[in-house]
């Protein structure tokens, strides 16, 4: 029979297993989930071979398709239609490369992670964090979703329409890839090397696509999971005034709550650390990319129905996928903020004046917020949302202006 110690173990293990269980079939098939100490030599040799494929295939797509951009195309308008898929590759080439940088304090919040869930020994404490985590859940299906249906949709798209080119007196279907390719070394407009480097630029595009779903899902179960923990703080502080107790006894809920608290903050912490560089690209990329997806509707709305709706569908997840670290960044910076209003808001004047004094730090800690920010520069937050659909609004009325 096992012991009540090794039971709650295994079911603080189960439930951490059950927050990250998508983020962990999202990046274990790229290599970029992070390795546990008990891992064999040929587990962790199985990784270093995934990411050297993974790498392989972000490079085949996105250096023959910087060199057609350079070298090759000499219309403007042909170049601008292909800048836009290059920069969602290279976004999601430079985040898999800060995914792996970022390995270890990944999986330094997994195991803080799965103590938290131990501590959790409240019935009430474990609803909460399961609520919490249900919710980082469902953002993480809906990122797969939505960013994987849209990229999905445009590479089917462009793989099913080829291109009709008259060459003397015959009309020769040429077919088009989702990412331009440089046809000076290697022909791919042709069977059967069209086929290959299409199948290549799917592969490739399900490692981009996996490690953008892989970054949006780890910053919300990690920032639900924080809530979570900021939301048993909350209720630790009304258990403060809810009886008369002694001065040791309310000292020693002090304590406790204050340590949460702190714990919960250090996650915060070392989850900005990670999502930083992460939020960066995609600001900046997005910001771009959604400029770019504008002109392509404006430029084909008059041509092809089924190209238009498949610009449509990539626009809104591009939009999905910024909004939701947004999101999450407002979340956590309001949620940091309520530690303290809860704080104030209990009867501290029924409370010893040691105890009080305590409650003073933890309202002054709270109001010093932690932020998700885009690599120190720019707050996550709403608004920033907001300023980055009208930058690249901005932009598109240039580009539209220039050369339309």
């Amino acid at each position: 029979m096992r012991s009540p110690g090794k039971a709650m173990v295994d079911v603080s293990r189960r439930n951490n297993n059950y927050s990250l269980q998508f983020n962990r079939w999202f990046l274990m098939p790229i290599g970029a989930w992070p390795e546990l100490p008990t891992s064999s030599v040929t587990e962790r040799i199985i990784f270093k071979i995934l990411r050297l494929i993974c790498h392989t295939l972000i490079a085949l797509t996105v250096v023959p398709s910087i060199l057609y951009i350079l070298f090759e195309e000499k219309d403007v308008r042909l170049k601008l239609k292909a800048v836009g898929p290059t920069s969602h590759w290279l976004m999601g080439s430079i985040n898999y490369c800060s995914l792996l940088y970022q390995k270890k304090q990944i999986g330094r919040s997994i195991d803080h992670m799965e103590t938290d869930w131990q501590m959790a020994k409240k019935e009430c404490d474990q609803r909460v964090m399961l609520r919490n985590a249900r919710v980082g859940r469902t953002i993480a299906v809906l990122c797969a979703l939505i960013m994987q249906g849209g990229i999905f949709s445009y590479n089917v798209a462009r793989g099913t329409s080829p291109l009709l080119v008259v060459i003397g007196n015959e009309t020769v279907a040429i077919g088009r890839l989702p990412c331009p390719s440089f046809n000076k070394i290697v022909d791919t407009r042709f069977s059967p090397v069209y086929e290959v480097v299409l199948a290549l630029q799917c592969l490739s595009a399900i490692v981009v696509n996996n490690t953008t779903v892989g970054a949006c899902g780890l910053a919300a179960v990690f920032a639900m999971h924080a809530c979570g923990q900021l939301s048993v703080v909350m209720s630790r502080l009304e258990e403060l005034d809810s009886k008369k107790e002694e001065c040791h006894v309310v000292q020693r809920k002090l304590t406790n709550l204050v340590q949460r608290h702190l714990r919960a903050l250090r996650f915060l912490s070392r989850m900005e650390i990670i999502m930083r560089q992460v939020c960066l690209v995609e600001l900046l990329g997005c910001t771009f990319n959604l400029c770019m997806l504008g002109y392509y509707t404006i430029t084909v709305c008059l041509k092809t129905t089924n190209t238009l709706i498949t610009y449509l569908i990539v626009l809104t997840s591009m939009m999905f996928n910024i909004f939701i670290f947004c999101y999450i960044g407002d979340l956590v910076t309001e949620q940091c903020k309520k530690v303290g209003e809860a704080a104030y808001m209990t009867n501290w004047y029924k409370l010893p004046r040691k105890t009080v004094l305590g409650l003073i730090l933890i309202i002054l800690r709270s109001s010093i917020v932690i932020k998700i920010t885009a690599g120190k520069i720019f707050h996550m937050s709403i608004p920033t949302f907001g300023d980055v659909i009208k930058t690249s609004v901005a932009y598109l009325n240039m580009l539209r202006t220039l050369t339309i």
